[in-house]
C-alpha cells in the first residue's frame, strides 16, 4: 500500500498531506472558495514507491486553533519542518500524478461533486419538497381569509348568520367539507421526532493507548514485517489522532487474546455505559422504551446484541427490537432513519437507538497494507440516542429532526466493493480499502447533497443553483454551475470522523471553515474513528463548547460500506448549557481544546 502526498498550492508555500484511507488513493483537485473571495488549490498526487512506504512532506503547515473560537473561523497558520526530503515536483500539464516508471498508469480523479450534478436527484429532492407543500399552500389562504374576516362589520357578521340560519344545506356542507379537511390532515401529517437526550460511552483512563504504546504492541506481536510496522507508524503520523484514544484490553496483551468472550465483554461496557448515561440523563425507566435499534457493523453474535440489551435492562416483551449489521460507519444514520419510520406507526412511544463497533475480533494481524488503515484508525466508542413521537416530550427534548436523506450506491460493483471484509492470501480477515475509496465517497456525497440541498437551501441559493443548472443543461450554455453555500442552511456541522483525507476534502470542496470543522477534528483526535458512533462526540463537542442555540441547525452525514452516504438535519429545540449537562465525554477536559494538530506528528518508538 501505498501513501499518498496531498500538495496546497499558495503563493508563498507548500505543504504535503498524506492520505491513510485508500491502498492507492486517487487525484482529487477541485477548487474551493475562500472565506476573503480567493480561491485556493488542492491537489493530490498518488505515488507508488518501492516497498510500500508512504511519502513524506518537506514541510507541513499546522493549524493552531485559537483558544475560544469564534464562529468567523479565524486562524493563524504556521510551517513546520518535518523531513529533509523535498516535496515532489508538480505533475508536468496534460501528464499523469505519478505512477511506476516502466509501467505509468493513469491518475484517477475524484471528481468535484459540485460541479457536476444530475438532474434525477434534484428533482428527488423536489419531489420531498413538494410533499410537504400543502403547508405553503395553506399558508396563504389562511393569512388572506384573516384579513378578509377583519374587515367585516358587527352588522356583516349579523346578516352572514341569517343568511346562514336560512340555508342548512350549505351548512351541513361547509361542516361535511371542513371535518373531512381536518381528518385528512390529522391523519396524513407526520408525528414529530423528538431527540430527547443522549449519552456517549467515555473508557477509563485504563484503556487509553496512546500511538507509541500502539506501535510498541504492534512490534512485540511479531506479526508484521518491519516494512508494515514502518507503514502503519506514518499512517499514524499523518492520522491526526491523538494520544488519549481508546483501545480494548485483548489487543494491547502481549500477546494479543482477542476471543468471543472479550469481544461480548467490549460489547457490554460500552453499550451499557453509554445506556446506563443516557437513561440518568432522560429519567426514563427502560420499561418505558418500546422500540431498540442497535448497529453494530463487524460483530454479530448470537444472542444478538439488542437481545443483550433487552436481557440486561429487562425491556418489555412486545418491544420492537432490530439489530442492524455490516452496514458501516452511516448506520448510526439508517438507525435513526429507522427509528424515525418505526415512531410514524406506534404513537406515543420512545425509541433508543445504540450505535457502536466492536474491534477485539477485528483486528488485523496479517501484512496486506490495504487491511493495515483500518487498526490504524479505529478505537473503541459508543452512544445511545433517545427519541420520542410525545408531544409532551417536546419541551424537555434537546432536538427536533427535521430531514433524512438516504443515498445506497450499492448496485454500482465498484461502489459494493471498495470497502470489504476479506481474507488475505495467508488466510487472515481484515477490511480491505480499494483505491477506488475516494472517488466513490465523493460520487456517493454528491448524490446525497444535491438531493438535500432542495430541503434546506434558501430560496435565494436554490435560484442562483437552477439558473446555472438549467442553462447548462437545456441551453448548453458553457458556465461553471453555481455552488451552493451550505452554510446558510447550517449552523453546525457533524462530519463523520473517518479520516484526516476525507474531512480535508469536504472542507475544502464546501468552502467550510474551521470552526465547522472544529467537532470532527477534535473528535479524530480524541477518540479517533468510532465508526457510527463518531457523529455523537462531535455534537457532543459542540454542546460542551456551549455553541448550541435555539433554532440552530446541525447537519450530521456519514459514509459506511456498501457504498452509502446518510444525513440527518436537526432543529434545536432549546439552548443547551454547558454547565447543566452531564455525563458528556467532554466535560471534565473541554478547556483544553481546540488543540493544535500538525499535519504531521512523530510518533517515536522505543
Amino acid at each position: 500500500m501505498c501513501g499518498p502526498t496531498w500538495t496546497r498550492d499558495r503563493t508563498a508555500d507548500t505543504a504535503s498531506v498524506p492520505s491513510s484511507l485508500s491502498a492507492s488513493p486517487p487525484v482529487w483537485l477541485a477548487t474551493a472558495r475562500s472565506g476573503q473571495g480567493r480561491e485556493r488549490g488542492l491537489s493530490v498526487v498518488a505515488r507508488e514507491g518501492g516497498g510500500g512506504g508512504v511519502g513524506s512532506p518537506a514541510s507541513s503547515p499546522r493549524l493552531i486553533y485559537p483558544s475560544g473560537a469564534e464562529r468567523s473561523g479565524h486562524f493563524t497558520e504556521t510551517t513546520m519542518s518535518t523531513e529533509a526530503s523535498a516535496p515532489p515536483p508538480p505533475p508536468p500539464a496534460g501528464g499523469h500524478a505519478g505512477g511506476r516508471a516502466e509501467s505509468p498508469s493513469p491518475p484517477r480523479r475524484l471528481p468535484d461533486f459540485l460541479q457536476s450534478v444530475r438532474l434525477k436527484y434534484v428533482k428527488l429532492g423536489y419531489h420531498y419538497l413538494i410533499t410537504h407543500g400543502m403547508y405553503l399552500l395553506l399558508t396563504p389562504l389562511i393569512v388572506l381569509t384573516a384579513v378578509h374576516l377583519s374587515t367585516l362589520s358587527p352588522a356583516d357578521v349579523a346578516d352572514l348568520w341569517t343568511h346562514l340560519r336560512f340555508n342548512l344545506l350549505s351548512v351541513l356542507a361547509c361542516s361535511t367539507l371542513l371535518v373531512f379537511l381536518s381528518t385528512v390532515y390529522v391523519l396524513t401529517r407526520p408525528r414529530p421526532v423528538y431527540l430527547v437526550d443522549f449519552a456517549c460511552y467515555k473508557p477509563g483512563p485504563e484503556r487509553r493507548c496512546s500511538r507509541e504504546t500502539f506501535m510498541r504492541c504492534s512490534t512485540l506481536t511479531g506479526n508484521f514485517t518491519q516494512a508494515n510496522l514502518d507503514f502503519q507508524r506514518k499512517i499514524l503520523e499523518r492520522s491526526g489522532l491523538g494520544e488519549d484514544t481508546y483501545i480494548p484490553p485483548a489487543l494491547v496483551t502481549i500477546p494479543p487474546n482477542p476471543s468471543m468472550d472479550l469481544a461480548r465483554q467490549e460489547a457490554q461496557v460500552c453499550m451499557f455505559g453509554a445506556i446506563d448515561n443516557m437513561l440518568a440523563k432522560t429519567g426514563v425507566k427502560p420499561k418505558d422504551i418500546g422500540i431498540l435499534v442497535v448497529n453494530c457493523s463487524l460483530f454479530n453474535p448470537t444472542p444478538s446484541l439488542s437481545a443483550m440489551v433487552v436481557n440486561h435492562y429487562k425491556l418489555r416483551g412486545n418491544i420492537i427490537s432490530y439489530n442492524l449489521g455490516g452496514m458501516g460507519c452511516s448506520a448510526g444514520l439508517l438507525s435513526i432513519d429507522l427509528a424515525k419510520d418505526l415512531l410514524q406507526v406506534h404513537p406515543n412511544s420512545y425509541a433508543m437507538v445504540v450505535s457502536t463497533e466492536n474491534i477485539t475480533l477485528n483486528w488485523y494481524f496479517g501484512n496486506n497494507k490495504s487491511m493495515l488503515v483500518s487498526n490504524c484508525l479505529f478505537r473503541m466508542g459508543c452512544a445511545a440516542i433517545l427519541l420520542s413521537n410525545k408531544r409532551s416530550d417536546r419541551r424537555r427534548s434537546k432536538y427536533e429532526l427535521v430531514h433524512t436523506v438516504r443515498t445506497h450506491k450499492g448496485a454500482d460493483d465498484k461502489c459494493f466493493s471498495c470497502v470489504t471484509q476479506e481474507e488475505d492470501d495467508s488466510g487472515k480477515v481484515g477490511v480491505a480499502l480499494s483505491k477506488d475509496l475516494m472517488a466513490v465517497a465523493g460520487d456517493a456525497l454528491k448524490t446525497n447533497i444535491t438531493t438535500l440541498g432542495p430541503l434546506v437551501l434558501p430560496v435565494s441559493e436554490q435560484l442562483l443553483f437552477m439558473a446555472t443548472l438549467i442553462g447548462k443543461k437545456l441551453f448548453k450554455m458553457k458556465i461553471k454551475p453555481y455552488i451552493p453555500d451550505f452554510k446558510l442552511a447550517f449552523e453546525h456541522f457533524c462530519i463523520h470522523a473517518g479520516g484526516r483525507a476525507v474531512l480535508d476534502e469536504i472542507e475544502k470542496n464546501m468552502d467550510l471553515t474551521d470552526w465547522h470543522m472544529e467537532p470532527s477534528r477534535m473528535t479524530l483526535f480524541r477518540f479517533g474513528n468510532t465508526s457510527s458512533s463518531s457523529l455523537w462526540y462531535e455534537l457532543s463537542y459542540s454542546e460542551a463548547k456551549g455553541r448550541i442555540r435555539r433554532h440552530d441547525r446541525i447537519w450530521q452525514i456519514a459514509f459506511g460500506s456498501g457504498f452509502k452516504c446518510n444525513s440527518a438535519v436537526w432543529k434545536a429545540l432549546r439552548s443547551v448549557n454547558p454547565a447543566k449537562e452531564m455525563n458528556n465525554p467532554w466535560m471534565d477536559e473541554i478547556d483544553t481544546f481546540p488543540v493544535e494538530v500538525p499535519k504531521v506528528s512523530r510518533v517515536v518508538v522505543d
